[in-house]
């Protein structure tokens, strides 16, 4: 346990910003699902329409500082290009 009183604070921003960095990127992985669920059913204007919100939370991630732009935009990417094929 930390005896310093700028650690100690530290330390509890530390846990603040874990929990809801873990709940951001949890939200991450439900919305990539559900676009690819959505594909696999074939229903094109429902994967489409979750595709965009996937994207959109991929930004609002990076703006949040959550991840970095490069890993945001490759899974971006990786996703398109999922749901794309399943579509096809």
């Amino acid at each position: 346990m930390a005896n310093i009183k700028s650690q100690i604070k530290r330390n509890r921003q530390t846990i603040v910003r874990n929990e809801r960095n873990k709940a951001v990127r949890s939200e991450l992985k439900t919305r990539a699902k559900q676009a690819v669920e959505a594909a696999e059913a074939g229903d094109a204007a429902k994967a489409e329409e979750l595709l965009v919100i996937a994207q959109k939370r991929y930004d609002t991630a990076v703006t949040k500082h959550v991840m970095h732009k490069n890993t945001a935009a490759r899974r971006k990417s990786r996703l398109t290009a999922q749901v794309r094929s399943l579509l096809a």
